[in-house]
């Protein structure tokens, strides 16, 4: 299977102040573990995978031996779900400096977290949960962007999150909470589509407001993905098919900004693989009906 995508190759170069030209993907899945014995035997095509960057950071044996083999043949995204960037906490350099090896290593063509915290005093909830949208909360998230950044001697793309509750002290929408903090910190934006169209049932917005609030050329990914319906509230589950509405929005984000690297998440009551194969097949159908089609980006192998 031929590769796709450009790594950043542990570069900042690239992204000035009006932007950055993100790797062109195609449309990808999530790298899980009741996968690897199709992927790494019958190789199927895809364009890229997205590996949860926590389940290879400190992992040997055959965990690794599965992502080096995929990366050798496919684009490689790593995506993280414990940097912390909202945490009070201060940035943990021991976790930074085990990325770093991972990236250094790997050469992922994206490096990705969520824009929240999930722990306190050095304990991780396990959990991905909201900060304030306050002015206050943008310049400290931004510092520790920078931090991050120059640590890892590259940009990270920032995922918007679901989320249940909301602070009445918050004085923006999300989306300018999202948009202030990748223009000032100069970093990307993984714009998860299922968990804005999430966001705008539970907290009564307007999806398409949310589009219209986004600085596209700081837009590297999307998430696409499932969510259970509980009633009174949407859960973000990824643990079904992605629905009409969702990919509605996956239609208009590409008429506004045109193609960017996607990825189908898939994580709970994960099904076989052509099941999976099929939604990333839908993704790449609706992305080559909208989008003038251009020629994918050249991965460059990773290093044996």
């Amino acid at each position: 299977m031929g590769g796709r995508g450009a790594s950043e190759s542990g570069s900042m170069m690239g992204l000035g102040t009006s932007g950055a030209a993100w790797p062109q993907l195609g449309c990808g899945v999530g790298l899980r573990t009741e996968h690897y014995d199709v992927v790494t035997t019958e190789w199927p095509a895809m364009d890229w995978f997205e590996a949860i960057t926590e389940n290879f950071i400190d992992s040997g044996g055959r965990p690794l031996a599965i992502l080096e083999a995929v990366r050798r043949r496919s684009p490689v995204a790593l995506h993280g779900v414990s940097l912390s960037i909202g945490s009070a906490d201060p940035m943990s350099r021991e976790y930074l400096q085990r990325l770093k090896a991972l990236i250094d290593r790997i050469d992922p063509a994206i490096v990705s977290d969520h824009l929240c915290w999930t722990g306190v005093d050095g304990e991780n909830l396990h959990d991905l949960l909201p900060l304030p949208f306050t002015e206050e909360a943008v310049g400290y998230v931004v510092e520790r962007v920078r931090q991050v950044q120059e640590c890892l001697g590259r940009r990270i793309l920032l995922e918007n999150v679901s989320s249940y509750v909301t602070f009445k002290h918050s004085q923006m929408p999300e989306w300018e909470f999202l948009s202030a903090i990748a223009e000032r910190a100069d970093c990307g934006i993984l714009l998860d589509l299922n968990n804005i169209y999430v966001n705008a049932f539970n907290h009564g917005f307007e999806p398409l407001d949310y589009l219209a609030g986004i600085p596209g050329e700081r837009v590297g990914q999307f998430h696409l993905a499932g969510h259970t319906d509980m009633g009174g509230y949407l859960f973000d589950t990824h643990s079904r098919h992605v629905i009409e509405p969702v990919w509605a929005l996956y239609r208009e984000a590409l008429r506004r900004w045109g193609p960017v690297s996607t990825l189908v998440e898939w994580d709970a009551e994960i099904p076989a693989w052509p099941v999976l194969a099929e939604e990333a097949a839908t993704a790449r159908r609706i992305a080559q009906e909208l989008c003038a089609q251009r020629p994918a980006d050249a991965v460059a192998p990773m290093a044996t």
